[in-house]
């Protein structure tokens, strides 16, 4: 085996401890301090960032008549102040509310029976002596018996509930009048971090006259809550043992 090949899965293992080293000191650094919080940031400026590519359907250009004051194509008669445009805010209302149960049970029973007898067999019954032990006897030869029963009961309850409001910024508005935005909120309380994030597509039309919009009427949502501190560090397993729960096939 050459020695390159031979010494790459020492070269990922430093790697690996180095990139946790840093992690670890990084960790270190801030005992007994809050977690920082993340810096505003233009969501089409992050590495992660795709636009969003759509079926649209045929642009209607908008025209106006000398005699109307209405305008073809424009989706409502007076102008207002909700948003339209990149870089427009608009509120979204969190309500997430998502409950099942389930129950399953099953129950099945079989039992079956089978017997062979031989009272009179051309009066060759009395010779199954000398063919068997003397204990056989002709009335009862075989008898089978069988009796199976199962039995199964599952349940499931879940019940998970989500409530609050989150500023969102217009980031591209499609073809068609519909906008992709994109929310991020964090609130740091007893050095816990609470990370919100929402992002989908909307129609003008959901955007209320306060504009706001209920999280049920977007498109594509990606709703994401969680937190990083040390109650977070607390609650999440330790990475060796994430490591091994991946690696162990038992």
């Amino acid at each position: 085996m050459p020695a390159s090949r031979s010494m790459k899965p020492f070269a990922v293992l430093g790697l690996a401890l180095a990139l946790g080293a840093c992690s670890t000191a990084d960790r270190l650094a801030n005992v007994g301090r809050a977690p920082p919080l993340s810096a505003i940031e233009d969501p089409t400026a992050l590495p992660g960032y795709k636009p969003v590519r759509m079926p649209m359907p045929d642009i209607e250009p908008a025209a106006f008549a000398s005699n109307s004051l209405w305008r073809q194509g424009s989706r409502a008669f007076f102008k207002d102040q909700r948003a339209a445009r990149i870089g427009d805010l608009v509120t979204v209302r969190v309500r997430v509310t998502d409950r099942a149960q389930f129950d399953n049970q099953t129950r099945r029973s079989r039992a079956n029976g089978e017997n062979l007898s031989a009272d009179s067999m051309f009066g060759f019954e009395t010779k199954l002596g000398q063919v068997f032990p003397e204990e056989v006897q002709a009335d009862a030869l075989v008898g089978i018996g069988s009796n199976s029963s199962s039995q199964g009961a599952g349940s499931t309850r879940r019940s998970e509930q989500l409530a609050t409001n989150v500023a969102a910024v217009v980031t591209q508005v499609l073809p068609n009048g519909n906008m992709v935005i994109e929310g991020k909120q964090e609130i740091r309380v007893n050095f816990e971090v609470r990370e919100l994030i929402v992002a989908g597509v909307v129609r003008p039309e959901d955007i209320e006259a306060d504009n706001t919009i209920d999280s049920t009427k977007i498109a594509q949502a990606r709703i994401s809550y969680g937190g990083r501190g040390q109650i977070t560090d607390v609650q999440q397993p330790r990475y060796g043992q994430q490591v091994m729960d991946i690696l162990l096939p038992f």
